[in-house]
């Protein structure tokens, strides 16, 4: 950042000499309003406000204004030598021009008095520029003062920068040379454990092949003790074995033996449904007001002897004479003589199962 060059204390200001010039011009004005008596005025002429600050053009109007007041009265002094029979209208034409002298002196004042004003406005609009010219030139030195003083603080703060900024480099100059040194003395108990660990290596690697062979020698002795007994467990694993497909094919045949039974079993089950089935169907009478949707399905238990023993309703189709039609159809079919004819076990599973009924199959 550019540092602007600080004022020199010794410079000479604009504020004295503007206050000097404004104290002046007031002096000036002041005078020019003052009003000194003439004592050459005519004692018949109106009062006419006397100033110094005037203008060339006020001066010049009052002058051709006296010129005219001198030749309108010679003018009148020559009609009354001239003519002196008429003296009445002499006098009314000298009192119109007096009284025509007198409204144009007045007018003069009025018009000197206004350039007087005018004159009066302009000094204090000058005086108002040098006040506030002599303001500006305060300020203008109170803000250099002010920026002086921020150049210097800037200039301050930058040699406290300046002196943190060589403290800091010290203080790392300083923590280069520590950190240097801790990694030397790292690097030396670096090559040092490296050194240890070498001669550990060493001694363990010697240690290792010893005990290595010891090892080997005690690994080939249990080699040959566990080959030996690998060799029975083999051989009774082999018998083993033979003996487990055996069972296993036994176990097959036999398997083989159930699932024909159980086929046999099934078919005979499927047969008997069958026939249960049709001797229902003959036998179940269908109501007269019963539809294709409407469905019931029942549980049968059976005696021993194919007989019924009891039904009940699973399944309702909702209608009571439909439900009590397919229970009449069971007991008027039964008894269900051919369960006799199947093997035990499979009379035991036959003994309870469901029918459903609907309006032209049963199933």
């Amino acid at each position: 950042m550019a540092v602007k060059k600080p004022r020199d204390p010794q410079d000479i200001g604009y504020l004295w000499p503007a206050v000097f010039a404004i104290a002046v011009h007031l002096l000036i004005v002041l005078f020019s309003l003052i009003e000194w008596p003439d004592s050459d005025a005519e004692p018949d002429s109106s009062s006419i406000v006397q100033a110094t600050l005037i203008s060339t053009e006020a001066f010049t109007n009052r002058a051709q204004q006296a010129n005219d007041q001198s030749a309108a009265m010679e003018a009148a002094e020559e009609d009354e030598t001239v003519e002196e029979p008429d003296t009445s209208a002499a006098e009314e034409a000298a009192a119109e021009e007096q009284a025509a002298a007198e409204q144009a002196a007045r007018e003069a004042a009025a018009a000197e008095e206004q350039a007087l004003e005018a004159a009066r406005a302009e000094a204090e609009a000058q005086a108002q520029r040098l006040q506030e010219a002599a303001e500006a030139e305060a300020e203008r030195q109170r803000e250099a003062e002010e920026q002086r003083r921020q150049e210097e603080a800037e200039a301050q703060r930058q040699r406290e920068a300046e002196e943190q900024r060589r403290q800091e480099e010290a203080e790392a100059e300083r923590q280069r040379e520590a950190e240097e040194q801790r990694r030397q003395e790292e690097a030396e108990a670096e090559a040092k454990r490296q050194r240890e660990a070498e001669e550990q290596r060493r001694q363990e690697e010697a240690e290792a092949e010893a005990q290595r062979q010891r090892e080997a020698e005690e690994q080939r002795r249990q080699e040959e003790a566990e080959a030996e007994a690998q060799r029975q467990r083999e051989a009774e694993e082999q018998r083993r074995q033979e003996e487990a497909e055996a069972a296993m094919q036994r176990q097959l045949e036999g398997e083989a033996q159930a699932a024909a039974e159980a086929q046999q079993a099934e078919q005979a089950a499927n047969s008997f449904l069958t026939i249960v089935k049709r001797a229902v169907e003959q036998a179940w009478i269908i109501p007269s007001g019963a539809s294709d949707s409407m469905s019931a399905t029942l549980q049968v238990r059976l005696g021993p002897s194919g007989e019924v023993l009891t039904t009940s309703v699973v399944s309702s189709s909702g209608d009571g004479n439909f439900d009590r039609s397919a229970m009449q159809a069971i007991e008027h079919a039964a008894p269900f003589v051919e369960l006799r004819e199947l093997p035990t076990g499979q009379q035991r599973n036959l003994r309870q199962f469901n029918l459903r009924f609907t309006p032209g199959d049963v199933r």
